[in-house]
Formats: structure tokens, sequence, C-alpha cells
């Protein structure tokens, strides 16, 4: 081998080697950063499935906030419904009172001034009954007297007779109406006072609409212990709950949308490295 030979192999071999050496350090640093990348992708999983179990969680939090705030509402409503009937049949029993009170005034009335036409019915009865008896009387005495007379007397003592049985029948019924009256009067004053206790019993005496909500210092505490209170305050506290676990749940949303784009760009990463290593694996067996 010539002396211009030897000086030029071993040049040769170390460029070489050197050259190696630097695609293996090149393949080792790639192999590490692939690895840390695999890692990084596991615990971005790992962050991914924890919020995923979280989200579910709240997710249910969420729906039982729902179902008991829709459960609440339905009670409220359906309260403001009986308050309102409340209201109107207290209004309806007060109009039928009146009414009740007037027609009980005018049948006693009536029985009165019926009582009274009774009585000078029988009245006149007895005057015509002695004028009658009087007239026959003197007719034996006097032949003279008009036998058609003494029968129109007669007639009218008749029908005097029947005048005081129909106006006992009118009596009858006028007693009977102010009886009926006086049941009816009292059944719409029991009916209104009950349905005055019943709205106090709901409200405590509030006199408030039945759609508005009750009063309150602030959102939590109520002035009221009344069930118009206790229901209104169970739907109040429902729905600070639904707010609550739709915040939470809104929270934990965006949690694992991040987490998510975090493993996504993991992913990326890795997959960019792996071809990088793929590449240079097949680089550095090909040369």
């Amino acid at each position: 081998m010539s002396t211009i030979q030897k000086r030029i192999m071993p040049v040769y071999s170390s460029a070489y080697y050197g050259i190696t050496e630097q695609k293996k350090t090149e393949l080792d640093t790639l192999t590490i950063e692939v690895l840390d990348a695999q890692f990084e992708v596991e615990q971005c999983q790992a962050i991914v499935q924890s919020l995923n179990d979280k989200l579910a969680k709240f997710e249910g939090f969420l729906a039982d906030a729902d179902a008991n705030r829709k459960f609440t509402l339905n009670n409220w409503n359906l309260l403001k419904q009986l308050l309102q009937s409340t209201i109107d049949l207290k209004k309806n029993s007060v109009l039928v009172l009146t009414e009740m009170g007037l027609a009980k005034n005018k049948t006693t009335s009536l029985s009165s001034e019926i009582n009274i036409v009774v009585n000078k019915l029988i009245y006149t009865v007895e005057v015509i009954n002695k004028l009658a008896n009087e007239i026959v009387r003197k007719k034996a005495i006097n032949p003279l007297i008009s036998d058609d007379l003494i029968s129109m007397l007669g007639t009218a003592g008749k029908d005097a007779n029947n005048a005081v049985a129909l106006t006992l029948v009118a009596l009858k019924s006028s007693f009977a109406a102010q009886a009926t009256s006086m049941e009816a009067h009292s059944a719409s004053k029991l009916e209104n006072s009950q349905a005055q206790e019943f709205y106090e019993l709901l409200t405590t005496g509030d006199e408030k609409a039945a759609g508005d909500e009750p009063l309150h210092n602030d959102a939590k505490m109520l002035t009221g212990t009344s069930l118009r209170d206790l229901i209104y305050q169970a739907y109040d506290n429902a729905k600070t709950s639904y707010e609550q676990a739709m915040a939470a749940y809104t929270i934990v949303t965006v949690q694992v949308n991040n987490a998510q784009a975090q493993l996504d760009k993991a992913n990326i990463k890795l997959q960019s490295l792996q071809l990088g290593l793929t590449a240079g694996n097949a680089a550095a067996l090909a040369s």
C-alpha cells in the first residue's frame, strides 16, 4: 500500500465513525423525545379520562338538580293556582253572601207582610160572618130584606175564607222560602269564613296576588313561614342549586375541552417525533 493510501484510509475511517456516532446520538435523542412524548400523551389521556369521569358525575348532579327544580316549580305553580282559586272563592262567596242576605231580608219582609194580610182577611171574614148573621136575624123580623143581600154576604164570606186559605198557603211557602234563604245565607257565611281561613292557612293572611313571589329580605331569607313561603323557598333553593350545578358542569366541560386539546396536541407531537425517529432509523440503516 502506498504512503498516500495509508494517509487517506485513517482519515476516511475517522470521518465515517464520526458521522455514525452523530446519527446514533440524534436517534437516541429522538428516542428519548418519543418516550417523553408518549409519557406526556399518557398523562394527558389520564387527565382527560379523569375529567370525563368528573363530567359524568356533574352531569348526573345537573340532571338531579334540574328534576328537583322542575318538581318544585310544578308545586309552586299548583299552589299559585290553588291560591287564585281560593281568592276567587272568597270573592264569589262575598257576593253570594251579600245576595243571600238581601234575599233573606226580602223573604222575612214578605212573610211579615203576608202575615198582616192574613190577619186582615181573618178580621174581614169575622166581620162578614157577623154581618150575615145579623141580617139573617133582621130578615126574620123584616121579610122585606132582600134574599140577594143574604146570598151576596154568604158568597163574600166564602170568598174571604178561600182568600184566607190561599194566603195561609202563601204564608207557609213564604216561611219555607225564608228557612231555605236562612240556610243558604248560613252556608254562604260558612263558605266565606272557611275560604278566608284556608287562604290565611296558605299565606298567613298575606293579601298579595296569587302570582306574586313572597316577600323576602334577599334571595334566601323569607319573612314568613306559611305553606306559601315554604313551597316558594323550596323552589328558590332548587333553582339556586340548579344554577350552581350548571355553573360547575360548564366549568368541568371547559376543563375537559382544554385537556382534550392538550391531548390532541400531545398526540400530534408524538406522531411527528415517531415519524422523525422512523425516518432517522431508515436513514441510518441506509447509510
